[in-house]
């Protein structure tokens, strides 16, 4: 599970957001629509990074905890 979970707003609300900026400055507006998949796509190998790097820690916690979960640790451990 991650540790910081994403905010995502929902899609008819950023589409509404949107277009109110499309409205008042289009030139931005243009921009962000430009520009939005250029930053998802340089973004990417640091999720990537993030994922893998999550990975380790799921099974260094899983290495610490072994012992506790062969030697009968405390219920919380058992899940």
């Amino acid at each position: 599970m991650n540790a910081w979970p994403e905010r995502k707003l929902p899609d008819m609300v950023a589409f509404l957001l949107w277009l109110l900026l499309l409205v008042f400055a289009w030139p931005l507006a243009l921009a962000a629509l430009v520009l939005y998949p250029l930053v998802w796509l340089h973004l990417l190998p640091f999720r990537i990074v993030g994922i893998a790097v999550d990975g380790v820690f799921a099974l260094l916690k899983a290495i610490l905890l072994l012992p506790a979960r062969v030697f009968g640790g405390p219920r919380a451990v058992r899940g």
